[in-house]
């Protein structure tokens, strides 16, 4: 179990030194230079979650829509644009990562 953990650990630095995670990191560093909209950000990420992930009732399509209209503005920014590009892409990776594991793992359980 020790050698898996080293693994994972040596699997994290590769990962970390991806295009698409330096691309991430250098995104969210920007941001950060400007905490007020990295504050807006932040409150459109946790509204786009709470949205993703709650039980709505009938209206969630009205929701998301107006949730889209009301977040147009941010998004167009150009920094935030690319913060968001950015983190979107890391978050595909890490997905087909975990998918590419499930799936070997899975076949075990068949």
């Amino acid at each position: 179990m020790l050698e898996l953990h080293d693994e994972l650990g040596e699997f994290i630095v590769k990962l970390k030194q991806t295009e698409v995670y330096r691309e991430y990191e250098e995104q969210r560093n920007r941001l950060a230079e400007q905490p007020e909209l990295k504050q807006r950000v932040d409150d459109f990420r946790r509204r786009n979650y709470e949205l993703q992930t709650r039980n709505y009732p009938e209206n969630i399509y009205d929701e998301m829509e107006r949730f889209q209209r009301e977040s147009e503005h941010l998004r167009d920014i150009p920094l935030v644009h690319d913060f968001l590009a950015a983190e979107l892409a890391l978050c595909r990776m890490i997905q087909r990562v975990t998918t590419t594991i499930v799936e070997a793992v899975s076949e075990d359980f068949d």
